[in-house]
């Protein structure tokens, strides 16, 4: 390359295709993997310790009770994953992850609070399809208002956003510490296992509202993979292209706040989760266009979390929650990519 000559970044420079063959051939060699691993994880899920005879009717109706596991992890999977990656790429920052502008603490703050004023039925109370559908829009409706008050005017900005949005979160996890040190023992155990983050406390009851929802958020932040690839080269260079850089950050904050809100309210906080994902699939993909980098992102946050919830429960038999799993195996991950790249 010559003095005179510009790199663009690999999205604008191979906009139909990977840089490379050489890196084309690894990333479908590795998707194709990925979905072997997850067909593989999602099959031992259902099928392995089944007591009934493969292909009775006993076997496949333990098996659909199992199902509800298997679509509560791909709901999760690809709503986090989706959401990290997008909300990365508008705040363009690799590190953070939409948990930062206090959705779990708000979680956690409504939970506390129902068992702090109705003791312990205020865990029941807060189950259902209508309270499923009161805390997603509580979510919602609380960072839109945010969203929409700190980017507009002449000041606002991602980073005072990001700012606010970690002391709201610090504030409502000050409030709920303050009202768990007033709850009795036996409802601190009850809300404690509600806190973590766990498969079990989803129910199916609550699919027709979370999978649409999930569906037509992804959809769209998937859809625009081309407008992000430009978003992410920064503010000027978007104006300059000719895309209103606002408008687009607005658009996509808002469907990221519907897919964590979602992802939330089913079953709990994952904070580190959302971030293990998206970082390996960046390393995976080895490219920043979003058209590669969301299928990715999907199928290993979906390998990840069907990978721990088997290890749990055939290795270590323990069906509780996956966190300590996660936390291992993506802190060794970040290390090792980290330590052999060079970079994020």
């Amino acid at each position: 390359m010559t003095k005179n000559q510009i790199s663009l970044p690999s999205p604008l420079r191979r906009s139909g295709a990977l840089p490379t063959k050489k890196v084309a051939t690894r990333y479908w060699v590795t998707l194709g993997a990925l979905i072997l691993a997850s067909l593989a994880f999602a099959y031992g899920f259902l099928a392995l310790d089944n007591p009934m005879p493969p292909g009775s009717a006993g076997f496949w109706r333990i098996a659909e009770l199992r199902g509800t596991a298997v679509i509560t992890m791909a709901v999760v999977a690809v709503a986090q994953t989706v959401a990290t990656v997008s909300f990365q790429t508008v705040t363009n920052n690799r590190i953070i992850t939409p948990s930062i502008m206090g959705f779990d603490s708000l979680f956690v703050a409504v939970q506390t609070a129902s068992v702090y004023l109705l003791g312990a039925v205020g865990v029941v109370a807060m189950q259902g399809v209508p309270q499923f559908i009161f805390q997603v829009a509580v979510m919602v409706a609380l960072s839109v208002a945010l969203y929409g008050w700190l980017l507009s005017g002449k000041l606002g900005n991602i980073q005072i956003m990001l700012l606010v949005g970690i002391i709201i979160g610090a504030g409502l996890g000050s409030v709920s510490a303050f009202m768990q040190r007033m709850l009795t023992p036996s409802e601190f155990d009850i809300l404690t296992a509600r806190l973590f983050g766990s498969v079990s406390n989803a129910d199916a009851s609550y699919f027709p509202i979370a999978i649409p929802l999930v569906i037509i958020a992804s959809a769209f932040l998937i859809g625009s993979s081309k407008r992000l690839n430009v978003v992410a080269l920064g503010r000027d260079t978007t104006m300059n292209l000719g895309i209103n850089h606002r408008r687009e950050v607005m658009k996509t904050l808002f469907f990221v706040s519907i897919l964590i809100a979602v992802s939330t309210a089913l079953i709990g906080p994952l904070t580190f989760f959302g971030f293990l994902a998206a970082m390996l699939s960046y390393q995976l993909a080895d490219t920043y266009d979003h058209r590669y980098v969301f299928p990715m992102s999907i199928l290993t946050g979906f390998v990840v979390l069907s990978g721990a919830y088997f290890v749990m429960k055939h290795v270590f038999y323990a069906q509780g929650v996956v966190g300590i799993i996660i936390e291992l195996v993506g802190g060794t991950a970040f290390l090792i990519f980290v330590l052999r790249k060079g970079r994020l």
